[in-house]
């Protein structure tokens, strides 16, 4: 089957559309990512300082009164602190998950950047480009 030549320049043309939003769509992940990267760390630092408050509540000396004299008061605030301490712990496992898979992002995010650059430079040099002419 014969294209003509107006058809390969609207090729180019989308492969160009293609890379570019793609290259977009990478850099604004990127920009998300350090949203990403907060969460995990305030996951991280949060989450332990719920679990030990929850821990010094339950092991307080006057806990237990307070569990003898309200009995739906203190239902209540085992059913709290119960909850505090699992949804917490969930939220570190989550967040430690969430950093490594930044990093590795991170690092797969770096690799990118140094081949494109390195391509942009191979083909500058092959077709004599400068590189202002670049981007």
């Amino acid at each position: 089957m014969e294209t003509s030549h107006g058809d390969k320049g609207d090729m180019t043309t989308t492969n160009t559309d293609i890379l570019n939003l793609i290259d977009g769509f990478i850099d604004q992940i990127s920009k998300i990512r350090t949203v990403l990267k907060g969460v995990s760390v305030s996951a991280l630092i949060l989450a332990p300082l719920a679990i030990g408050l929850s821990l010094f509540l339950i092991s307080h000396s006057s806990f237990f009164t307070i569990l003898e004299k309200e009995d739906d008061f203190g239902f209540v605030l085992i059913i709290l602190l119960g909850s505090v301490i699992s949804i917490s712990s969930v939220w570190i496992v989550a967040g430690l998950r969430q950093f490594r898979m930044i990093n590795a992002w991170n690092k797969r995010y770096i690799k990118y950047l140094a081949n494109k650059e390195e391509i942009h430079r191979n083909i500058a040099s092959e077709f004599g480009f400068t590189e202002d002419s670049e981007d």
